[in-house]
């Protein structure tokens, strides 16, 4: 089985571990050599590829978790799975992505060691990203009970914040409170605690925070940051701010 453009060369700590282990079907194979990665003077580029290829390796792993967590795999999940990898990574992206998540649906893994390398290998904000794009998953043909429990359980062993991960939620979840809830404040909040929440999430959740991780990622990272930005800008339109 190729694997195009998207993932190639070096992959890095996904390789090992409980993550490296449930890839191990086709691991070896697709990673035997480096040839496409610089070396020597490019060692920066070398490890920025390889957490680079890990997130991505990282996000299909626990993708399949959700995919699942329902009992049933559905025409929308996989469609948003595809879509999200081809819109972000290439055509050829959206259709491997799918072909390599079905492989890992066949098996049975351990969701806490998974997480636990993603918690050690992954700094907060690629954390953020990818439990940003696995909520979008799990909403994307309506969250039912047992996919928010396995989210939740998700961000704890990620190490997220509950005010991160309820912030994402919001994002998925509308109700009146919504624009408030995706700043991490409440409709209670003054005109200038409202201006400082915002100021603060741009700066958590901006697309530079992921730049390390390729141009595409860092693409991919704008849905959450537009998220905050128009419910910021709903609030103000709210408030006459």
């Amino acid at each position: 089985m190729g694997i195009g453009k998207w993932i190639a060369g070096v992959l890095g700590w996904a390789m090992f571990g409980p993550i490296g282990g449930i890839l191990g079907f086709w691991l070896a194979s697709m990673f035997g050599d480096d040839a496409d990665v610089p070396s020597g003077r490019d060692e920066e580029q070398r490890y920025n590829q390889g957490q680079r290829n890990s997130f991505l390796m990282s996000l299909l792993v626990l993708s399949a978790a959700v995919i699942k967590a329902d009992g049933k795999v559905t025409s929308q999940e996989m469609a948003r799975l595809r879509s999200f990898f081809a819109g972000n990574f290439g055509a050829q992206a959206g259709d491997e992505a799918e072909n390599i998540v079905r492989e890992i649906l066949k098996k049975e893994f351990n969701l806490y060691e998974v997480c636990t390398q993603v918690r050690q290998c992954m700094d907060y904000s690629q954390r953020l990203q990818l439990y940003h794009y696995l909520v979008s998953l799990g909403a994307c043909d309506g969250l039912v009970q047992s996919e928010v429990d396995l989210l939740e359980t998700i961000a704890s062993y990620i190490g997220l914040s509950k005010s991160d991960s309820d912030s994402i939620f919001a994002q998925f979840r509308p109700n009146n409170d919504s624009n408030y809830s995706i700043l991490g404040i409440t409709p209670n909040a003054t005109d200038e605690e409202v201006k400082k929440a915002y100021r603060r999430m741009a700066v958590k959740y901006h697309p530079d925070k992921v730049a390390t991780l390729g141009a595409d990622v860092q693409k991919a990272a704008e849905e959450k940051f537009k998220a905050i930005s128009q419910a910021y800008e709903a609030i103000c339109r709210e408030r006459g701010i």
